[in-house]
């Protein structure tokens, strides 16, 4: 995957180039190693940074929202779109070598940080999945405040925050010694599937597999089982963020699927955030990646929580997209239970409007 070395807390960027639909790839090496940036868009706009989950890349994760013309149309008008991609997930990435440390989740936020200082951006907005999530969310409220200003918004889904249960640390041990083992083959990519999508479209019992999950299926083949290894390994060793969450200092959107394994971490995390500048939006009949099984459902509830900054969908736009990032006066009727979606199957929204 490249030069996977540290180099102490400098960012360097070794190598870019072109990926498909007009975007750059970056290698940028940070203090932990190097990562694969995917850019898409304006540079000049406001910065939107996405994570994904263990195992997938920006185009397994994020490919289904930005290929719905709506929300393309609201993100990439509005923002420059940085995919960070997991160290050894980005497409063709050679197994990273077993001398090379395994980061902490600690680590993981620092290589946002590096991330951010290489394309000299300030202030972000951040989008990411499950593990992702909780890596973007750790650093949103690191201590001390070195990187909280950093974030003016979270969108997470399906995300996590607490340290793993005892069910959830020994069930990915389990996969760690099959993926050392055996690689992304069999039962891991079973375990994997399971992991993003509802039953419904994975073709559990009389349900036949669907497109989105297919596509998964073939993308998990090209992953090294030694890169996706190190990135669950941290996770699974990942701290407790409960107590930190109480001093997140940016409005946070969280969508969550009704049939997600995290469903639960993510209304725990909601209740622990500051309910003023904190919505969720539990998407009916879907699984954790509802990026990609269900990406329509994140429109109405992105363009309205987007509205806060003052930005908008193109037909609504009356300023420059240019202008810095940062939250305007929002109403409650902004990010009411009918603004959401609630009564447009199939979301369903739990929020709190105490603006």
């Amino acid at each position: 995957m490249g030069d996977s070395s540290g180099s102490g807390s400098g960012s360097v960027s070794v190598d870019i180039e072109r990926i498909s639909f007009g975007g750059k790839e970056h290698q940028v090496r940070t203090r932990c190693g190097s990562l694969s940036v995917a850019v898409y868009g304006d540079e000049d706009k406001p910065a939107l940074i996405t994570y994904p989950d263990v195992a997938l890349n920006h185009m397994s994760c994020f490919q289904g929202l930005f290929f719905c013309p709506e929300a393309a149309s609201l993100l990439l008008h509005n923002f420059c779109v940085y995919h960070i991609n997991p160290q050894g997930h980005e497409l063709g990435a050679a197994p990273i070598p077993s001398n090379v440390p395994v980061p902490s989740v600690d680590d993981l936020a620092d290589q946002v940080a590096d991330v951010l200082d290489f394309f000299g951006l300030g202030s972000v907005m951040c989008l990411g999945v499950t593990a992702g999530a909780y890596v973007l969310t750790l650093f949103a409220v690191s201590v001390p405040t070195k990187y909280r200003e950093r974030v003016i918004g979270l969108m997470l889904v399906s995300p996590i925050c607490r340290a793993p249960s005892w069910s959830e640390w020994l069930y990915n041990k389990v996969l760690l010694n099959l993926l050392y083992y055996y690689g992304t083959r069999g039962l891991v990519k079973e375990c994997l599937l399971q992991r993003y999508f509802s039953k419904e479209v994975r073709g559990s019992g009389h349900y036949i597999e669907s497109d989105i999950v297919q596509a998964c299926r073939s993308l998990l083949n090209e992953r090294q089982g030694e890169n996706i290894w190190r990135f669950l390994h941290s996770i699974n060793e990942r701290h407790d963020l409960t107590d930190a969450l109480r001093k997140l200092q940016c409005r946070t959107l969280i969508f969550v699927g009704e049939n997600s394994e995290f469903h639960e971490d993510a209304i725990h995390m909601t209740t622990k955030l500051d309910k003023r500048y904190c919505a969720l939006v539990e998407v009916q009949g879907c699984g954790s990646l509802v990026t990609e099984e269900q990406p329509h459902a994140m429109l109405m509830p992105m363009e309205y929580f987007l509205m806060g900054y003052g930005l908008h969908r193109p037909y609504q736009m009356n300023s420059s997209p240019r202008s810095p990032l940062s939250p305007c006066c929002i109403s409650p009727e902004l990010l009411s239970p009918e603004s959401m979606g609630v009564k447009l199957k199939p979301i369903k929204t739990r929020i709190a409007v105490d603006f």
